[in-house]
């Protein structure tokens, strides 16, 4: 997985609430496209006319946004099916980093597990981030999830939290599965040691002690 450590990029936003996963990526592209092909069908009802074309209202059409890899968006971002592709959907497009009031559960605990960085601000502090972004006509933003901090281009900062274990294992590119086989000689050693003193769960039928 990918590591994140900081990030320097335009803050693109989409202000809409209960974006979910279906909007973020289709059922049907879900079911026929391949994962390195699900960025091209991102937001698309909402990136696409019914024609085909663009359309240009949308933020990430958009001559100024085009390439922001941090999203600003509403509420209850990456809610309904679970569906890990809504995250590689967005990676492939993309974006590294979204902040929004709150999230879908399981859409957030599947941006660790590929490297997007979901951040949660009240409603205060993501009401300042906003007229922010406003103000910044454009201009990069950076987030550092070393000192868990977004700046602003004027240097306004702003800190948000986020789970220890979670910032660690950005930081390092560690999924789960990752983080667990950085431990493998401590789970041979737990092993090693419960099966000295709990033989009995580890026969088998044909074990001879049986």
């Amino acid at each position: 997985m990918e590591a994140f450590t900081h990030l320097t990029s335009l803050a693109a936003p989409l202000q809409r609430a209960n974006i979910d996963t279906d909007i973020i990526i289709p059922m049907d592209r879900y079911l026929t496209a391949e994962r390195e092909e699900m960025h091209a069908y991102a937001f698309e009802t909402l990136r696409f006319l019914p024609n085909g074309a663009e359309n240009p209202d949308f933020i990430l059409n958009q001559t100024a946004f085009r390439g922001a890899k941090i999203l600003v968006t509403g509420a209850n971002f990456g809610c309904g099916s679970s569906r890990e592709s809504a995250v590689w959907a967005l990676h492939g497009l993309g974006i590294r980093c979204i902040i929004a009031p709150s999230f879908g559960n399981i859409f957030y605990n599947n941006c660790f597990q590929n490297g997007l960085l979901p951040i949660t601000l009240n409603e205060p502090e993501f009401t300042q981030l906003l007229d922010q972004v406003d103000a910044a006509h454009a201009r990069p933003f950076e987030i550092n999830l070393e000192r868990q901090q977004i700046n602003s281009p004027d240097g306004e900062a702003l800190a948000f939290d986020i789970d220890e274990r979670r910032q660690t294992q950005l930081l390092q590119g560690l999924d789960d599965i990752g983080a667990t086989l950085t431990r493998l000689t401590d789970i041979k050693t737990h092993r090693q040691n419960d099966e000295r003193n709990r033989p009995w769960i580890y026969m088998t039928p044909d074990d001879p002690r049986v």
